[in-house]
């Protein structure tokens, strides 16, 4: 029971869906590590990158009047942040110096606010640090033309701001968007890669499917590969060839049976012309009984090869009822020596889609069968409906062990009246899978019955 439950372990969707799952994971955990490592190991390069992106942006904004001085920003919505500097004066400010470093503009900051800042900070126009009132304050400098003169804006957030924001606004907010993309992630990425399996494995399941309905009967038939992943395409132009080789050896083994057996008639006639011959003796008696087992086989081995190979088969409409008529009547003597009763206990006008000669055997071997194992004095009923045919005897049946080697080729159960060669039922096995039919066999105490099934 454990082994049947890791079963799962083994499915190649699985596998490939884990490994998806997997890889899903590990970019999430990935994202999330450099994430940290970004905004909160590397938070002041963060914050100086942050400062100097938005003071480069706001260089954009700046209004000059027409003598070239700085009065101000435009007046952008979505640009203008000059309320910030009115609204957070000791937490963050801005400035316009010239090439002297003279102040032109500035927000509301008072004058401690720049104090500690050097005038070559305009040189580098590198993001920096500076300490004042407010503590560790991150700024930056960006150059604006105007008029064939410089200008330089600075631009100052405090530590304690950026990290209010950040910490207190961003961040939460960051990592709970990344927790319902990752789990969105996981979701969409596992039924998209379920379905595209699904669709991927369908040849697959198609092929395995014609692999399992290949038979004896039907070697001939191959494996399709198209629409079939390449990856397996080697797998089932392999299988192909081994079906070439294995129809291949089939069908000598098929001809070589016929040929034994044909070969072996014309001896076995010869024999037994030679002890026709001699004297009447018990012995001469014995050695006919054993000639005409031997010449049984050798028919049956002949019906086997023959009833084996499906072209062998014209199928036309018969009537059931005529065709039982005509087995009955060739059984009728059998019947009659072993003092057994061929009833028809219920008959149909029914027409069935079989070949003539293969219909007949496998009647007649059922009935046979059944008179051979029926005790004296007893009947054998026959029933014909639209679906089924179904002859049942009266005799001591078979032990439930032993109903599936009934159709074995050579098997031959106990309470037999001659020595039959075995084959018998095996060939009405073939017949009747080569039709299409379902034959099958219980007990029914008393007695055993054989039903064909359309």
């Amino acid at each position: 029971m454990h082994f049947v439950k890791l079963q799962w372990l083994k499915s190649l969707s699985f596998k490939i869906i884990f490994a998806y799952v997997v890889g899903v994971i590990f970019s999430i955990i990935l994202v999330s590590l450099i994430a940290f490592w970004w905004v909160v190991i590397r938070s002041h390069y963060f914050a100086s990158s942050d400062v100097a992106a938005l003071t480069y942006e706001q260089a954009k904004n700046v209004v000059f009047d027409q003598t070239g001085t700085p009065i101000g920003f435009a007046d952008d919505m979505e640009g203008n942040l000059s309320w910030i500097f009115d609204s957070l004066k000791q937490e963050t400010a801005y400035r316009i110096l010239d090439e002297n470093g003279t102040t032109f503009l500035s927000s509301g900051a008072d004058e401690n606010f720049w104090r500690s800042v050097d005038i070559q900070t305009l040189e580098n126009q590198q993001p920096f640090q500076f300490k004042n009132d407010s503590g560790v304050v991150y700024a930056a400098t960006a150059l604006i033309q105007n008029q064939n003169k410089n200008w330089y804006l600075q631009f100052a957030v405090s530590a304690r701001l950026h990290y209010l924001l950040h910490r207190g606004f961003a961040l939460p907010f960051m990592w709970l968007g990344m927790m319902l993309f990752s789990f969105v992630l996981c979701i969409v990425f596992g039924l998209c890669a379920y379905f595209t399996l699904k669709h991927t494995l369908k040849p697959l399941r198609k092929i395995s499917e014609s692999a399992t309905a290949i038979s004896p009967r039907s070697l001939h038939e191959r494996l399709l590969v198209e629409k079939v992943p390449l990856e397996i395409v080697p797998l089932v132009e392999g299988f192909n060839r081994v079906l070439d080789r294995l129809e291949q050896g089939y069908h000598h083994q098929q001809e070589f049976l016929a040929t034994a057996a044909h070969e072996l008639k014309t001896p076995l006639a010869l024999i037994r012309g030679q002890i026709e011959l001699e004297a009447p003796s018990e012995d001469r008696q014995i050695l006919l009984n054993d000639v005409e087992h031997m010449a049984r086989q050798v028919q049956q081995l002949l019906l086997l090869a023959e009833v084996s190979e499906v072209q062998n088969y014209s199928l036309k409409e018969v009537n059931l009822q005529n065709m039982l008529d005509d087995v009955v009547q060739y059984l009728q003597p059998m019947a009659n020596r072993a003092k057994i009763q061929i009833r028809i206990i219920q008959s149909e006008n029914v027409n069935w889609q079989a070949d003539t000669s293969a219909l007949f055997i496998l009647l007649k071997n059922l009935l046979e069968n059944a008179i051979q194992h029926a005790p004296e004095n007893t009947e054998i009923h026959i029933h014909i409906n639209a679906n089924q045919i179904s002859i049942r005897d009266h005799g001591h049946g078979v032990k439930e062990d032993e109903l599936a080697k009934l159709f074995i080729r050579f098997w031959r159960g106990a309470h037999r009246r001659d020595y039959g060669a075995g084959l018998g039922l095996s060939i009405c096995q073939e017949i009747a899978t080569a039709h299409g039919w379902q034959l099958t066999v219980a007990n029914v105490f008393p007695g055993l019955c054989f039903r064909v099934s359309v």
